[in-house]
């Protein structure tokens, strides 16, 4: 068995990194329909959280990037494989996009003092404007250049509204939308994804013009993030592999690649150039042997800790993430299937939050439910023993904030978490 001493009051100062967002660049090529990938290229290559990534055309790329513990907005040029950054704000930016017909960007701000709007940037100097002074902004597309299709903060929930940037008449069209909102190619339409139907969300289309809302198809299960490849064909990934669906040809989601030789361990935005010619991935990276022998020794250094090599290691961070996916999707028969069930709930040191599995159901249920914009990634982990300790970023209601969870697992379940925030 392992056994740790680790003084858990300076826990945040720890230096590791076992779990981390990265930005690859794929070469895409069809040939008779059918969709080949090659030359995978980290482009972000940051420790944190690097996702988000947009085209600005076939040679500049846009995404949100972790930089001196806040994000911000990097600008790749795939000619000479360099890294900008486009602003100097106090906020941190996410959601970058090309502004239609100008020489800016845009970004969804989350101040300091949990402000959230949208923005404009300027690709020249990095100065910025406020594009909608009373709109919550969570996920959106350009429909033209003074026209925002956006999945709203309104009334506990994600609303979908189509947005004037200078009549600034703001019209509600659908309710319990996701975060996927894209221009559908070679049309007048923009695709969105309704989570109406709890049990299959569903890929949806909008005429901003007339309001007009049609079905287009289902999504992979608890999945919400797509591309077009063009006007006929959808791109997504579910785990580490990359599936398509052509519509009026494909009766269901169709595997084009495995990713996992890249290193991808989870995919999550999806992008592809204006010619068609290159496909950006953000995804969740695979953990090295040699990342998790660097990082025990550094807390061997760092934390006076004490390690006697454990096979179950493996299998614990498995239990961990697998419930860190469930509550990203909000399920909460599968989040609540790894407790155990006289599970305890900590606040830091040891005030008890929740004992037992029913009041833990209880109590997350309704935060679930009322909580449209939930989410959860890992920006460090250590996993030592029975103990996992993740350093999480939460958005929750709005605001962005950090905290740390430490997890105890016992004969596969998970026994005691105590949170530090």
């Amino acid at each position: 068995m392992r056994y740790i001493i680790i003084a858990f009051c300076i826990l945040p100062l720890i230096t590791f990194s076992q779990s981390n967002t990265e930005i690859f660049l794929f070469d895409l090529k069809i040939n008779n329909s059918k969709i080949e990938l090659s030359n995978p290229t980290n482009i972000s290559n940051n420790e944190g959280y690097d996702n988000q990534p947009s085209f600005l055309d076939d040679r500049y790329i846009i995404f949100s990037s972790t930089r001196n513990g806040q994000t911000d907005i990097a600008k790749y040029d795939t000619r000479y494989q360099a890294k900008i950054w486009v602003n100097h704000t106090d906020g941190s930016e996410y959601t970058p996009l090309k502004i239609p017909n100008k020489h800016e960007v845009s970004a969804v701000r989350l101040d300091q003092d949990g402000k959230q709007r949208l923005y404009s940037y300027s690709l020249s100097n990095g100065q910025s404007t406020e594009l909608l002074e009373d709109m919550v902004v969570a996920y959106y597309t350009w429909y033209d250049d003074s026209t925002i299709v956006a999945s709203v903060i309104a009334e506990a929930n994600l609303n979908l509204y189509v947005l004037d940037t200078e009549g600034k008449v703001h019209i509600k069209v659908d309710e319990n939308a996701g975060r996927s909102i894209h221009k559908i190619p070679n049309s007048d339409l923009v695709s969105f994804i309704s989570k109406k139907n709890k049990n299959q969300w569903q890929i949806k289309s909008l005429n901003p013009k007339t309001g007009a809302i049609k079905t287009i198809a289902n999504t992979l299960q608890n999945v919400e993030d797509i591309c077009w490849l063009d006007d006929k064909t959808i791109l997504s990934g579910k785990d580490n592999v990359l599936y398509k669906l052509t519509l009026n040809k494909d009766n269901n989601w169709k595997t084009v690649a495995d990713l996992s030789s890249a290193g991808i361990q989870n995919i999550t935005r999806l992008a592809v150039n204006p010619s068609a010619s290159n496909l950006l991935i953000a995804g969740d990276v695979k953990i090295t042997t040699e990342t998790v022998e660097e990082t025990n020794n550094n807390i061997d250094e760092q934390q006076n800790t004490v390690i006697d090599d454990n096979e179950e290691t493996s299998e614990v961070e498995k239990i961990i993430q697998r419930n860190l996916d469930a509550y990203n999707s909000r399920d909460i028969d599968g989040f609540m299937k790894d407790y155990a069930d006289n599970i305890k709930l900590y606040n830091y040191p040891n005030t008890l939050r929740t004992e037992g599995k029913e009041a833990m159901q209880k109590s997350y249920k309704s935060w679930f439910e009322s909580t449209p914009d939930l989410r959860a990634f890992v920006k460090k982990r250590i996993v030592i023993g029975n103990k996992v300790i993740d350093e999480e970023q939460v958005t929750a209601n709005g605001k962005i904030f950090n905290a740390v969870a430490i997890y105890e697992v016992e004969n596969g379940l998970i026994t005691k978490v105590t949170f530090i925030q």
